[in-house]
């Protein structure tokens, strides 16, 4: 009974040390802390040479061509490459980054290499800003969004606005030339006319008056006679003041 405790403790023995030694090679980084420092800083040195001597045509990955786009694009802010100021790395087995902190003629900025199955899947260059530079940027960053938001609503209140318009506007496209002014009443042009019809009337009326008189008088003219009215009484008509 004893042997077999023993034999079976040796087993358990042998398999926990396989079990740390598969563990411990599992875990075991990519890099050491000094070749990350090393290829970092080869890594940065190459970006900048290629960019210096305008070299990007020679390089086609799509790692390589992302990492120089993105150098350049970081130039505008940081400046002239200076040197290396620092490098940390971090790597669990295969999987890792190094961060390598670069100093510019203007600002500095941390060149970012990410490690992916023992191979690099991206680099990027992100400057580093103060803090008034960053709120600064927030600031403009604000006020250009809500200037773009109040042009736009100020644009829909015009738009709406001009939707009174569009109804008058139809209505003035379609109206009708206005008709031809009607002619003015005869009767007020005829009033003259029958005016003097009257008047003529009243002439015939006052010789046959006088020369009735006049015959009955027995006498041959009639300027003696003075007709002072006519007086009309539906078709009879009477004379006065002889």
């Amino acid at each position: 009974m004893k042997k077999w405790l023993l034999i079976l403790g040796m087993i358990t023995c042998m398999l926990g040390l396989t079990a740390c030694g598969q563990a411990e090679e599992a875990n075991e980084p990519l890099l050491t802390a000094e070749e990350a420092e090393t290829v970092g800083q080869g890594i940065v040195e190459s970006i900048n040479q290629c960019v210096v001597m305008n070299m990007q045509s020679q390089y086609t990955s799509p790692v390589d061509v992302s990492a120089i786009a993105s150098w350049e694009s970081a130039t505008e802010d940081m400046g002239d490459y200076v040197e290396v100021i620092s490098t940390e790395s971090e790597f669990d087995g295969e999987d890792g980054v190094i961060d390598v902190r670069v100093k510019g003629s203007l600002r500095e900025a941390i060149v970012e290499i990410v490690y992916e199955k023992g191979d690099i899947t991206s680099i990027a260059t992100n400057v580093e800003y103060t803090f008034g530079e960053k709120m600064e940027k927030a600031a403009l960053n604000t006020l250009l969004g809500m200037g773009t938001v109040f042009c736009v609503l100020i644009l829909i209140s015009l738009i709406i606005g001009l939707f009174g318009f569009i109804p008058k506007l139809q209505d003035k496209l379609s109206k009708k030339p206005a008709a031809a002014e009607a002619p003015k009443p005869v009767a007020a042009v005829a009033a003259p006319a029958a005016a003097e019809e009257e008047l003529s009337d009243d002439l015939e009326l006052v010789a046959v008056i006088s020369a009735a008189i006049a015959a009955y008088e027995g006498t041959s003219s009639a300027d003696g006679f003075v007709v002072r009215s006519i007086k009309r009484s539906g078709k009879k008509w009477q004379s006065a003041g002889i």
